[in-house]
Protein backbone atom coordinates (compact mmCIF):
# COMPACT_ATOMS: atom_id res chain seq x y z
CA UNK A 1 0.00 0.00 0.00
CA UNK A 2 0.89 3.25 -1.05
CA UNK A 3 0.35 6.79 0.67
CA UNK A 4 -0.55 9.21 -2.07
CA UNK A 5 1.20 12.92 -1.51
CA UNK A 6 -1.25 15.87 -2.19
CA UNK A 7 1.04 17.58 -4.67
CA UNK A 8 2.96 16.07 -7.83
CA UNK A 9 6.15 16.33 -9.37
CA UNK A 10 4.58 18.99 -12.22
CA UNK A 11 3.57 21.13 -9.02
CA UNK A 12 6.48 20.98 -6.78
CA UNK A 13 8.94 21.70 -10.42
CA UNK A 14 6.70 24.58 -10.94
CA UNK A 15 6.83 25.36 -6.91
CA UNK A 16 10.20 25.05 -6.73
CA UNK A 17 10.66 27.82 -9.63
CA UNK A 18 9.59 30.51 -7.08
CA UNK A 19 10.43 28.97 -3.87
CA UNK A 20 13.72 26.53 -3.51
CA UNK A 21 13.64 23.31 -1.99
CA UNK A 22 13.35 22.23 0.71
CA UNK A 23 9.87 23.65 2.16
CA UNK A 24 6.95 22.39 4.05
CA UNK A 25 3.89 22.34 2.54
CA UNK A 26 0.32 22.40 3.77
CA UNK A 27 -3.08 21.09 1.97
CA UNK A 28 -5.84 23.51 3.19
CA UNK A 29 -8.46 21.38 1.38
CA UNK A 30 -7.39 18.55 3.86
CA UNK A 31 -7.42 20.30 6.58
CA UNK A 32 -10.95 21.60 6.14
CA UNK A 33 -12.07 18.39 5.53
CA UNK A 34 -10.70 17.07 8.31
CA UNK A 35 -12.51 20.07 10.47
CA UNK A 36 -15.41 19.56 9.06
CA UNK A 37 -15.10 15.51 10.40
CA UNK A 38 -14.08 16.29 13.69
CA UNK A 39 -16.89 18.61 14.64
CA UNK A 40 -19.51 16.00 12.98
CA UNK A 41 -18.12 13.41 14.85
CA UNK A 42 -18.87 15.17 18.13
CA UNK A 43 -21.67 16.80 17.24
CA UNK A 44 -23.99 15.10 19.94
CA UNK A 45 -22.21 17.29 22.13
CA UNK A 46 -24.15 21.04 22.48
CA UNK A 47 -20.78 22.38 23.76
CA UNK A 48 -18.04 20.56 22.36
CA UNK A 49 -14.74 22.20 20.95
CA UNK A 50 -11.66 21.26 19.57
CA UNK A 51 -8.98 23.12 20.71
CA UNK A 52 -5.80 22.89 18.43
CA UNK A 53 -2.20 22.14 20.01
CA UNK A 54 -0.73 25.42 18.63
CA UNK A 55 2.58 23.89 19.63
CA UNK A 56 2.46 20.79 16.58
CA UNK A 57 1.57 23.43 13.55
CA UNK A 58 2.31 27.44 14.72
CA UNK A 59 1.72 29.67 12.13
CA UNK A 60 -1.24 31.95 11.78
CA UNK A 61 -2.53 31.18 8.25
CA UNK A 62 -3.17 27.29 9.44
CA UNK A 63 -4.55 28.78 12.48
CA UNK A 64 -7.00 31.07 10.76
CA UNK A 65 -8.36 27.69 8.82
CA UNK A 66 -8.61 25.86 12.56
CA UNK A 67 -10.31 29.66 13.53
CA UNK A 68 -13.08 29.30 10.65
CA UNK A 69 -13.94 26.48 11.61
CA UNK A 70 -15.14 27.05 14.79
CA UNK A 71 -12.33 25.83 17.00
CA UNK A 72 -10.14 27.24 19.42
CA UNK A 73 -6.55 27.08 20.79
CA UNK A 74 -4.75 25.14 23.05
CA UNK A 75 -1.52 27.54 24.05
CA UNK A 76 1.51 26.19 26.22
CA UNK A 77 3.97 29.16 25.87
CA UNK A 78 3.83 32.81 25.61
CA UNK A 79 4.32 32.90 21.70
CA UNK A 80 1.54 30.62 21.28
CA UNK A 81 -0.59 32.73 23.33
CA UNK A 82 0.35 35.88 21.33
CA UNK A 83 -0.57 33.71 18.38
CA UNK A 84 -3.90 32.56 19.47
CA UNK A 85 -4.76 36.01 20.28
CA UNK A 86 -3.84 37.44 16.60
CA UNK A 87 -5.47 34.62 14.79
CA UNK A 88 -9.21 35.24 17.34
CA UNK A 89 -10.63 32.37 18.85
CA UNK A 90 -11.28 30.65 21.98
CA UNK A 91 -7.80 29.94 24.60
CA UNK A 92 -6.92 26.84 26.61
CA UNK A 93 -3.79 27.52 28.34
CA UNK A 94 -2.59 24.02 28.89
CA UNK A 95 1.34 24.48 30.46
CA UNK A 96 3.88 23.19 32.79
CA UNK A 97 6.61 24.95 35.03
CA UNK A 98 4.44 27.87 33.80
CA UNK A 99 6.71 31.19 34.01
CA UNK A 100 4.58 34.08 35.75
CA UNK A 101 4.45 36.44 33.03
CA UNK A 102 2.49 33.44 31.13
CA UNK A 103 -0.11 33.28 33.40
CA UNK A 104 -0.66 36.91 33.63
CA UNK A 105 -0.81 37.04 29.95
CA UNK A 106 -3.34 34.57 29.79
CA UNK A 107 -5.61 35.80 32.53
CA UNK A 108 -5.31 39.50 30.47
CA UNK A 109 -6.18 37.72 27.16
CA UNK A 110 -9.79 35.87 28.86
CA UNK A 111 -8.22 32.24 28.21
CA UNK A 112 -8.65 29.07 30.56
CA UNK A 113 -5.99 28.26 32.50
CA UNK A 114 -5.22 24.61 33.21
CA UNK A 115 -3.73 24.53 35.79
CA UNK A 116 -1.10 21.49 36.22
CA UNK A 117 -0.05 20.87 39.27
CA UNK A 118 -1.62 22.13 43.07
CA UNK A 119 1.30 24.15 43.56
CA UNK A 120 0.57 26.55 41.06
CA UNK A 121 -3.01 27.59 43.18
CA UNK A 122 -0.84 29.47 45.58
CA UNK A 123 1.57 31.17 42.71
CA UNK A 124 -1.43 31.93 40.84
CA UNK A 125 -2.98 33.98 43.92
CA UNK A 126 0.33 35.85 43.41
CA UNK A 127 -0.10 36.97 40.22
CA UNK A 128 -3.64 37.97 39.57
CA UNK A 129 -4.97 38.13 43.19
CA UNK A 130 -7.20 36.06 45.65
CA UNK A 131 -9.90 36.38 43.12
CA UNK A 132 -10.13 33.20 39.92
CA UNK A 133 -11.39 33.56 36.74
CA UNK A 134 -15.15 31.82 37.09
CA UNK A 135 -13.68 28.68 34.90
CA UNK A 136 -11.02 26.85 35.45
CA UNK A 137 -9.25 23.56 34.30
CA UNK A 138 -7.61 20.98 36.41
CA UNK A 139 -5.16 18.26 34.80
CA UNK A 140 -5.14 14.96 35.93
CA UNK A 141 -2.10 12.00 36.04
CA UNK A 142 -3.52 8.60 37.60
CA UNK A 143 0.38 7.45 37.92
CA UNK A 144 0.76 3.67 36.69
CA UNK A 145 0.51 2.78 33.08
CA UNK A 146 -2.07 3.02 30.41
CA UNK A 147 -3.00 0.03 28.87
CA UNK A 148 -5.68 -0.26 26.44
CA UNK A 149 -6.58 -3.79 24.52
CA UNK A 150 -3.56 -4.32 22.38
CA UNK A 151 -1.41 -3.21 25.25
CA UNK A 152 0.39 -0.93 27.04
CA UNK A 153 0.63 2.78 25.53
CA UNK A 154 2.02 4.70 27.34
CA UNK A 155 3.59 5.47 30.97
CA UNK A 156 1.61 8.16 32.98
CA UNK A 157 3.83 7.42 36.02
CA UNK A 158 6.71 8.36 34.65
CA UNK A 159 5.48 11.66 33.41
CA UNK A 160 6.16 15.02 34.62
CA UNK A 161 2.37 16.53 34.03
CA UNK A 162 -0.85 16.62 36.57
CA UNK A 163 -1.97 16.07 39.67
CA UNK A 164 -2.91 12.90 41.95
CA UNK A 165 -6.27 12.36 42.51
CA UNK A 166 -5.79 13.40 45.84
CA UNK A 167 -4.10 16.62 44.77
CA UNK A 168 -6.92 17.04 42.32
CA UNK A 169 -9.94 16.77 44.71
CA UNK A 170 -7.96 19.62 46.81
CA UNK A 171 -7.00 21.78 43.82
CA UNK A 172 -10.77 22.02 43.20
CA UNK A 173 -11.70 22.80 46.68
CA UNK A 174 -8.90 25.19 46.97
CA UNK A 175 -10.16 26.75 43.54
CA UNK A 176 -14.01 26.93 44.65
CA UNK A 177 -12.34 28.71 47.73
CA UNK A 178 -10.91 31.57 45.24
CA UNK A 179 -14.34 31.89 43.75
CA UNK A 180 -14.58 29.51 40.91
CA UNK A 181 -17.90 28.80 39.47
CA UNK A 182 -16.92 25.98 37.24
CA UNK A 183 -14.18 23.47 36.53
CA UNK A 184 -13.05 21.62 34.00
CA UNK A 185 -11.04 18.07 33.98
CA UNK A 186 -8.09 17.34 31.60
CA UNK A 187 -5.45 14.48 30.69
CA UNK A 188 -3.28 13.22 28.33
CA UNK A 189 -1.84 9.44 29.10
CA UNK A 190 -0.91 8.03 25.69
CA UNK A 191 0.89 9.60 22.59
CA UNK A 192 -0.48 9.38 19.02
CA UNK A 193 -2.49 5.98 19.50
CA UNK A 194 -3.55 4.21 16.02
CA UNK A 195 -6.83 2.94 18.15
CA UNK A 196 -10.53 3.90 18.19
CA UNK A 197 -10.17 2.72 21.24
CA UNK A 198 -8.16 5.26 23.17
CA UNK A 199 -10.75 8.08 23.62
CA UNK A 200 -13.59 6.57 24.99
CA UNK A 201 -11.73 4.72 27.59
CA UNK A 202 -10.47 7.81 28.62
CA UNK A 203 -13.74 9.68 28.27
CA UNK A 204 -15.07 6.51 30.25
CA UNK A 205 -12.14 7.19 33.03
CA UNK A 206 -12.70 11.16 33.21
CA UNK A 207 -16.46 10.96 33.09
CA UNK A 208 -16.46 8.72 36.75
CA UNK A 209 -13.67 11.01 38.06
CA UNK A 210 -15.26 13.66 37.23
CA UNK A 211 -18.99 12.53 38.79
CA UNK A 212 -16.54 11.63 41.87
CA UNK A 213 -15.48 15.15 42.27
CA UNK A 214 -18.90 16.44 41.85
CA UNK A 215 -20.11 14.52 44.84
CA UNK A 216 -17.44 14.45 46.77
CA UNK A 217 -15.79 18.17 46.66
CA UNK A 218 -19.43 19.68 45.04
CA UNK A 219 -18.02 21.06 41.95
CA UNK A 220 -19.80 21.83 39.08
CA UNK A 221 -17.96 20.56 36.08
CA UNK A 222 -18.23 23.20 32.67
CA UNK A 223 -16.35 20.78 30.54
CA UNK A 224 -14.03 18.01 30.23
CA UNK A 225 -11.44 18.30 28.35
CA UNK A 226 -9.80 14.88 26.51
CA UNK A 227 -6.93 16.50 25.12
CA UNK A 228 -4.78 15.12 22.70
CA UNK A 229 -3.32 11.45 21.97
CA UNK A 230 -5.53 10.64 18.91
CA UNK A 231 -2.59 9.97 16.04
CA UNK A 232 -1.43 9.36 12.64
CA UNK A 233 -1.32 6.50 9.82
CA UNK A 234 2.53 7.04 9.70
CA UNK A 235 3.18 3.94 8.05
CA UNK A 236 1.04 3.02 4.76
CA UNK A 237 0.48 -0.70 6.49
CA UNK A 238 -0.97 0.84 9.54
CA UNK A 239 -5.24 1.53 9.63
CA UNK A 240 -6.18 4.87 10.17
CA UNK A 241 -8.23 6.36 12.95
CA UNK A 242 -12.34 6.91 12.54
CA UNK A 243 -12.76 10.02 14.02
CA UNK A 244 -16.68 8.91 13.60
CA UNK A 245 -16.53 6.08 15.60
CA UNK A 246 -14.38 7.38 18.11
CA UNK A 247 -16.72 10.18 18.47
CA UNK A 248 -19.20 8.06 18.71
CA UNK A 249 -17.70 5.91 21.12
CA UNK A 250 -17.08 8.52 23.60
CA UNK A 251 -20.95 9.53 22.97
CA UNK A 252 -21.77 6.31 24.59
CA UNK A 253 -19.87 6.83 27.96
CA UNK A 254 -20.92 10.04 28.08
CA UNK A 255 -24.82 9.03 27.79
CA UNK A 256 -23.76 5.82 30.44
CA UNK A 257 -21.78 7.88 33.06
CA UNK A 258 -22.88 11.18 32.68
CA UNK A 259 -26.36 12.13 31.87
CA UNK A 260 -27.45 9.74 34.75
CA UNK A 261 -25.41 11.84 37.39
CA UNK A 262 -27.37 15.00 35.97
CA UNK A 263 -24.07 16.41 33.99
CA UNK A 264 -25.70 15.59 30.54
CA UNK A 265 -24.43 19.55 29.49
CA UNK A 266 -20.89 18.74 30.17
CA UNK A 267 -19.16 20.32 27.77
CA UNK A 268 -16.12 17.71 25.56
CA UNK A 269 -13.73 19.57 24.01
CA UNK A 270 -10.13 17.53 22.59
CA UNK A 271 -6.69 19.36 21.42
CA UNK A 272 -5.56 17.52 18.64
CA UNK A 273 -2.52 18.77 16.80
CA UNK A 274 -0.86 15.72 15.09
CA UNK A 275 -4.79 14.27 13.88
CA UNK A 276 -5.94 17.35 12.98
CA UNK A 277 -2.52 18.47 10.52
CA UNK A 278 0.10 15.71 10.32
CA UNK A 279 -1.40 14.13 6.87
CA UNK A 280 -1.52 17.51 5.50
CA UNK A 281 1.86 18.60 5.74
CA UNK A 282 4.92 17.57 3.50
CA UNK A 283 8.46 18.14 3.30
CA UNK A 284 9.38 18.65 0.13
CA UNK A 285 13.20 18.11 -0.54
CA UNK A 286 15.37 17.53 -3.81
CA UNK A 287 17.87 14.89 -3.79
CA UNK A 288 21.74 16.38 -4.23
CA UNK A 289 24.24 13.80 -3.52
CA UNK A 290 24.48 10.07 -3.61
CA UNK A 291 26.87 7.77 -1.88
CA UNK A 292 28.20 4.45 -2.21
CA UNK A 293 29.88 2.74 0.30
CA UNK A 294 28.68 0.25 3.12
CA UNK A 295 25.77 1.14 2.27
CA UNK A 296 23.96 3.30 -0.20
CA UNK A 297 22.86 6.73 1.11
CA UNK A 298 21.17 9.36 -1.28
CA UNK A 299 21.53 13.47 0.58
CA UNK A 300 19.03 15.25 0.52
CA UNK A 301 19.01 19.44 0.65
CA UNK A 302 16.46 19.20 3.75
CA UNK A 303 18.08 17.94 7.25
CA UNK A 304 17.05 16.91 10.49
CA UNK A 305 17.04 20.60 11.41
CA UNK A 306 13.77 20.51 9.14
CA UNK A 307 11.99 17.90 10.33
CA UNK A 308 13.52 16.15 13.93
CA UNK A 309 10.99 13.32 14.39
CA UNK A 310 13.13 10.70 12.59
CA UNK A 311 16.10 11.91 14.33
CA UNK A 312 14.53 12.28 17.54
CA UNK A 313 12.26 9.40 18.03
CA UNK A 314 13.24 7.20 14.99
CA UNK A 315 10.08 7.76 13.75
CA UNK A 316 9.05 6.59 10.27
CA UNK A 317 7.65 9.21 7.96
CA UNK A 318 7.09 7.79 4.22
CA UNK A 319 8.90 8.94 1.03
CA UNK A 320 7.01 9.07 -2.27
CA UNK A 321 10.02 10.06 -5.44
CA UNK A 322 7.51 12.14 -7.04
CA UNK A 323 7.22 11.20 -10.83
CA UNK A 324 8.42 7.24 -9.79
CA UNK A 325 5.23 6.17 -8.21
CA UNK A 326 4.59 3.08 -10.20
CA UNK A 327 8.20 2.59 -10.14
CA UNK A 328 9.91 -0.79 -8.39
CA UNK A 329 10.88 0.36 -5.08
CA UNK A 330 14.20 -2.08 -5.83
CA UNK A 331 16.75 0.04 -4.30
CA UNK A 332 17.43 -0.20 -0.72
CA UNK A 333 18.83 3.95 0.70
CA UNK A 334 19.75 5.42 4.06
CA UNK A 335 18.31 9.18 2.83
CA UNK A 336 20.21 11.42 4.94
CA UNK A 337 20.76 15.21 5.32
CA UNK A 338 23.65 17.31 6.43
CA UNK A 339 24.33 17.91 9.84
CA UNK A 340 27.43 16.71 11.40
CA UNK A 341 25.33 13.85 13.32
CA UNK A 342 24.77 10.37 12.01
CA UNK A 343 21.16 10.43 13.16
CA UNK A 344 20.33 13.10 10.44
CA UNK A 345 18.42 10.62 8.48
CA UNK A 346 15.04 10.56 7.13
CA UNK A 347 15.19 7.12 6.47
CA UNK A 348 17.50 3.98 7.23
CA UNK A 349 17.52 1.06 5.00
CA UNK A 350 14.34 2.32 2.79
CA UNK A 351 12.92 0.20 -0.44
CA UNK A 352 12.73 3.07 -2.61
CA UNK A 353 12.61 3.53 -6.71
CA UNK A 354 16.27 4.45 -8.15
CA UNK A 355 16.52 7.83 -7.13
CA UNK A 356 18.69 9.77 -9.60
CA UNK A 357 19.69 13.43 -8.93
CA UNK A 358 17.35 16.40 -8.89
CA UNK A 359 14.46 13.77 -8.05
CA UNK A 360 12.08 15.22 -5.69
CA UNK A 361 11.14 13.76 -2.67
CA UNK A 362 7.89 13.86 -0.12
CA UNK A 363 8.15 13.33 3.23
CA UNK A 364 4.89 12.34 4.13
CA UNK A 365 2.88 13.47 7.60
CA UNK A 366 4.86 16.20 8.18
CA UNK A 367 2.39 18.88 8.97
CA UNK A 368 2.53 18.34 12.69
CA UNK A 369 5.31 18.66 14.49
CA UNK A 370 7.02 19.05 11.81
CA UNK A 371 8.51 22.65 10.87
CA UNK A 372 7.52 23.51 14.61
CA UNK A 373 10.49 21.49 16.18
CA UNK A 374 12.88 22.92 13.66
CA UNK A 375 16.55 24.01 14.86
CA UNK A 376 19.49 25.96 13.87
CA UNK A 377 22.39 23.42 14.49
CA UNK A 378 25.10 23.53 12.00
CA UNK A 379 23.72 26.68 11.26
CA UNK A 380 20.92 24.92 9.16
CA UNK A 381 18.55 27.70 8.27
CA UNK A 382 14.36 26.67 8.89
CA UNK A 383 12.67 26.44 5.24
CA UNK A 384 10.03 28.59 4.17
CA UNK A 385 6.09 27.26 4.79
CA UNK A 386 3.75 27.05 2.26
CA UNK A 387 -0.28 26.35 1.70
CA UNK A 388 -1.40 24.97 -1.41
CA UNK A 389 -4.78 26.44 -1.52
CA UNK A 390 -7.97 25.22 -2.51
CA UNK A 391 -7.60 26.25 -5.79
CA UNK A 392 -4.60 25.17 -6.80
CA UNK A 393 -2.87 28.56 -6.12
CA UNK A 394 0.09 28.60 -3.75
CA UNK A 395 0.30 31.06 -0.89
CA UNK A 396 3.64 31.75 0.71
CA UNK A 397 2.77 31.89 4.70
CA UNK A 398 6.51 31.68 6.32
CA UNK A 399 9.30 32.39 4.54
CA UNK A 400 12.79 30.72 4.80
CA UNK A 401 14.85 32.34 7.17
CA UNK A 402 18.03 33.92 5.77
CA UNK A 403 21.68 34.39 7.35
CA UNK A 404 20.66 37.47 8.39
CA UNK A 405 17.99 35.99 10.28
CA UNK A 406 20.53 33.69 12.19
CA UNK A 407 23.10 36.26 12.82
CA UNK A 408 20.31 38.98 13.85
CA UNK A 409 20.83 38.34 17.53
CA UNK A 410 24.40 39.38 17.63
CA UNK A 411 23.16 42.85 16.29
CA UNK A 412 23.96 44.66 19.32
CA UNK A 413 27.43 43.49 19.75
CA UNK A 414 30.80 44.29 17.43
CA UNK A 415 29.86 40.91 15.25
CA UNK A 416 27.00 42.44 14.04
CA UNK A 417 28.51 44.67 10.94
CA UNK A 418 30.35 41.88 10.18
CA UNK A 419 28.09 39.50 10.07
CA UNK A 420 24.41 41.27 9.16
CA UNK A 421 24.61 41.76 5.49
CA UNK A 422 22.42 44.60 3.38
Amino acid sequence: MEKKPFVTKEMVEKIAQTYPTPFHIYDEAGIKARCKAVKEAFSWNKGFCEYFAVKATPNPFIMEIIRDAGFGFDCSSEAELILADAVGGPIMFSSNDTPAEEYALCAKLGGIINLDDITHIPFLEGIIGPEFPEIMSCRYNPGGVYKLSNGIMDNPGDSKYGMTKEQLFDAYAQLKAHGVKKVGLHAFLASNTVTNEYYPKLAGELFELAVEAKNTVGVDFAFINLSGGVGVDYRPDQPANDIKEIGEGVRKKFEEILVPAGMGDVAIYTEMGRFMLAPFGALVTKAIHEKHIYKEYIGVDACAANLMRPAMYGAYHHITVLGKENAPADHKYDITGSLCENNDKFAIDRMLPKIDMGDYLVIHDAGAHGFAMGYNYNGRLWSAELLLKEDGSVKLIRRAESLNDYFSTFDTTEYGAKLIRN
